[in-house]
């Protein structure tokens, strides 16, 4: 059944590709929602899909890719979002 995550990353993750590195990971797990960088520092998003896939991307956002230095994730369910079909950066 499918569910829905909003998620924000820490640490030194804008200027290293962190949006594209998210991207390629969510599409490779099939799931849909967004990427953005904030203005403090930080990318958050929203991600949607399978369960397992889910937390294989969550752990992977605690990875990043090597130039990013991720020092905490925070992520948290909420509600399905209807019709959505890809995985886009904000």
């Amino acid at each position: 059944m499918p569910m829905r995550v909003s998620y924000e990353v820490h640490g030194e993750v804008q200027g290293v590709n962190y949006r594209s590195f998210t991207t390629r990971k969510a599409s490779s797990h099939g799931l849909t929602g967004w990427v953005t960088n904030t203005s403090d520092g930080t990318v958050k998003g929203e991600a949607q899909g399978e369960k397992d896939a889910l937390q294989k991307f969550i752990q992977e956002l605690g990875k990043g890719p090597s130039a990013a230095s991720v020092t905490k994730v925070e992520n948290s369910e909420i509600d399905e979002v209807k019709g959505e079909k890809s995985f886009d950066t904000k």
